[in-house]
């Protein structure tokens, strides 16, 4: 029975006509292994996931497979990006029992969802021999099955426990943790660690605050060299812009080839910030062209930003990206040919598959002289189009609310860098032009589209596909990227209702997803029931609900002066601090929202008739302090608590400066203004 088709998750529609008789995750699925005295099994995976798809291609697409899945089990089909807390409770169980996690995800379990057997990608002899010992064990072996999966949960509860030790998150405790940061940088390669090497984007954003707090150029240097490495490496799409998943080695040459939202859009920040602390070039230009590649091919028109590219084209791992020289030759002719197989590093042994080279620059083009680049920017157009004549990877186009939260507030904060920036005389400002154009209609939609959409009787739902919202409720990640995303908004828009939007949404997390001593659970007091309740409070691929709520909280804080929100975050990363000394890598997010709160964080409010050229406002963007929120508009502005109370001085338009929640005398030169924001 094909129970999937009328899924909104791309992922599960993939294995819509698959011979196994897949169950969406419903209270129907449970019961009919109830019924039928079986267990469940449960594959968890994404649509972008390779190792999804090869497991699908060997297995669930095999009618042999199917029958004994059929026969044996029920089996439930989960999205992990549109159920995040099944993926977690589960995901745990996984890592209890085997030391690892990863997708596809394959966990058996009893009819009321206890864990029993868990593991990940199994080649098809290797998991038919699996269903057929499971099948067995259950009807031969029951007690120690149940056995076993009562051990498992508790496992699982130990390690989602909240109300554990709290620590006060202060100066030498982020001091402490860039120190270790420092201490496990790739001073060759930049990064963390080895192969695999993911982009450290919320470290990044960390270590970019903690350097503006201290003066530290280590961490500046750090994120700098990092920064550099991953934009001239394969990681980076040398053609298009946008960053794949990860690398596969140590050095950021050949890439996971997916492309992900959550990824690009931190990035995004991280070489926003960078181009604003230090006019970088290369970042200039690397946030301008991920900007591009978020509007360009992830925004879906009149709704939000889709979730991923998928990383296989027509099953092919880097079909769609990798050349040879003479593939390069024959898309520009000889001279150039050659000229781009030098720039990007494409040899005749490759450095990918069967003799194919990903792109990536083997040398700093944004400072060299102007007709080379003329000729590189000429080339990669060239390139481009002929690479779009290539079969193209798959889109998995859903929306997912925390993720658009990260675009939104990513792009925001791009638009007032550019705007810091903007020049008529730069070489390629009418590109630039058209970026922030382009940019900033797509991220209006997609807050809308979260506004009118994904908010259902006052609570936010997860995901939607083709403007039709799907049943899974938000998670705390949703809630607390979505409120930090509408305060970035109300901050480059000056409209209130955004503002407004960001309480509505704190207030709903602080009354469902409380838990003692300052903590959060990732689902809310009314959501479904599952074997544990998860509470993760580290920050792994996008910052962990906790993280994102407690930066919700403090923007919201600074806005509106309403301290009950500065306090449920200062007891939120109360909660965190334990871990950010010891174990950094996996708690940046957490950590760059300790240094907005130990810089103040500053509240800037300009009052001004011309909030979009004044001197002014320029000024106080250009040179904010970490997690400052900077607002700007006439004074009085509806909506605006920054700008209540607040006249122009003698006519003129002036900056009003407040450090938490104690504020400076009104200034009205930039020189002034710089003078206290140092």
């Amino acid at each position: 029975m094909n129970r999937l088709v009328d899924a909104t998750s791309p992922y599960l529609l993939q294995h819509a006509d698959n011979p196994v008789d897949w169950w969406p995750w419903s209270d129907e699925a449970f019961a009919e292994a109830k019924r039928r005295d079986v267990p469940v099994l449960i594959s968890v995976g994404y649509a972008a996931c390779h190792w999804c798809h090869v497991m699908a291609h060997e297995s669930f697409e095999n009618a042999q497979v199917g029958a004994l899945m059929n026969d044996n089990f029920v089996s439930i089909k989960v999205d992990r990006e549109e159920r995040p807390d099944v993926d977690a409770v589960y995901m745990t169980a996984t890592q209890a029992m085997t030391g690892q996690g990863g997708w596809p995800m394959t966990v058996f379990a009893t009819p009321d969802g206890t864990p029993f057997f868990c593991g990940t990608y199994f080649p098809r002899p290797n998991f038919v021999q699996l269903l057929q010992s499971v099948a067995t064990a259950w009807r031969e072996q029951r007690e120690a099955v149940l056995g076993q999966g009562a051990a498992v949960v508790e496992a699982i509860g130990g390690a989602q426990a909240v109300g554990g030790p709290t620590a006060p998150l202060d100066a030498p405790l982020l001091d402490a943790a860039a120190a270790k940061l420092a201490s496990e940088y790739d001073a060759t390669n930049g990064g963390f660690g080895g192969a695999p090497k993911f982009p450290p984007h919320m470290n990044l954003l960390f270590l970019l605050r903690h350097h503006q707090r201290t003066g530290d150029t280590g961490s500046l240097e750090i994120t700098r060299h990092t920064a550099e490495a991953m934009a001239r490496g394969g990681i980076y799409d040398q053609l298009a812009g946008g960053f794949a998943r990860y690398s596969v080695d140590a050095h950021w040459t050949v890439p996971h080839f997916e492309k992900m939202l959550y990824d690009n859009a931190l990035l995004l920040r991280v070489y926003t910030q960078l181009w604003r602390l230090t006019g970088d070039p290369l970042a200039r230009r690397v946030a301008r062209d991920t900007a591009r590649f978020l509007a360009d091919e992830l925004h879906r028109p009149g709704q939000g930003f889709a979730s991923a590219l998928d990383a296989d084209t027509e099953g092919v791992e880097g079909l769609t990206y990798a050349w040879t020289p003479a593939q390069l030759v024959e898309a520009l002719g000889e001279e150039d040919g050659r000229f781009a197989a030098d720039l990007f590093t494409v040899t005749e042994q490759g450095t990918f598959e069967h003799g194919m080279s990903v792109l990536k620059l083997a040398r700093d083009v944004d400072d060299a002289a102007p007709e080379v680049r003329a000729r590189w920017q000429q080339v990669v157009g060239r390139l481009l189009a002929a690479r779009d004549t290539r079969p193209q990877p798959a889109l998995d186009d859903k929306v997912v609310a925390a993720w658009n939260g990260l675009a939104i507030t990513a792009i925001a904060e791009f638009q007032q860098v550019a705007a810091v920036y903007a020049s008529p005389q730069d070489e390629d400002a009418n590109l630039m032009d058209g970026v922030t154009i382009v940019a900033d209609g797509a991220m209006r939609q997609a807050a809308e589209h979260l506004a009118t959409v994904h908010l259902v009787d006052g609570r936010l739902r997860r995901v939607s596909r083709d403007g039709k919202v799907g049943e899974p409720a938000g998670v705390l990640e949703d809630y607390g990227c979505v409120a930090e995303a509408f305060c970035a908004l109300h901050q480059l828009t000056g409209e209130g209702r955004w503002l407004t939007m960001a309480g509505e949404l704190l207030d709903t997390a602080l009354a469902h997803f409380a838990a003692p001593g300052g903590a959060f659970y990732d689902t809310a007091d009314d959501a479904e029931r599952l074997v544990a309740r998860p509470a993760d409070p580290t920050d792994n691929a996008t910052p962990s609900g906790r993280s994102a709520l407690i930066a919700g909280l403090v923007a919201y804080s600074a806005l509106t002066g309403e301290t009950r929100y500065r306090e449920a975050a200062e007891a939120a990363l109360g909660t965190v601090a334990p871990i950010v000394g010891k174990h950094p890598r996996f708690t940046g997010y957490a950590a760059m929202v300790g240094e907005a709160l130990l810089s103040g964080p500053y509240e800037i409010a300009v009052v001004t008739d011309d909030p979009a050229g004044d001197p002014l406002v320029t000024a106080a963007r250009r040179h904010a302090p970490p997690g400052a929120v900077v607002v700007a508009g006439r004074p009085d502005q509806p909506g605006v608590p920054l700008l209540a109370d607040r006249p122009l001085v003698e006519g003129r338009s002036a900056a009003y400066v407040c450090r938490g929640f104690v504020c400076q005398r009104p200034v009205t030169s930039v020189e002034d203004l710089v003078a206290e924001l140092g």
